[in-house]
């Protein structure tokens, strides 16, 4: 629904007093250092995530069962083929 000239100039002063009142609360704020911890550990979890769907390709290349990679892996055979199959050429 279209607004009107007024309504969308009535807005914009409203968020312009809500820029100029704004007082940070500094229990918002985030630690550079656990932001960095966090983004650190997602991209090492990304990159063993993608050693770990190279192995798999390796081993379903090398004829072993789902059962056996889903053993090494620490779960089922029909865990490790759902999340896997569709990445194993």
């Amino acid at each position: 629904m279209p607004r009107s000239v007024d309504e969308i100039l009535q807005h914009a002063d409203e968020l312009a007093a809500r820029f100029e009142n704004y007082d940070p609360d500094p229990s918002d704020e985030l630690d550079p250092a656990v932001v960095g911890a966090l983004r650190a550990a997602v991209m090492e979890r990304s990159e063993a995530e993608r050693h770990l769907i190279e192995a798999v390709q390796q081993a379903r290349a090398a004829k072993l069962s789902w059962s056996a990679i889903g053993t090494l892996v620490g779960t089922s055979g029909e865990a490790v083929r759902q999340r896997y199959s569709d990445k194993v050429a």
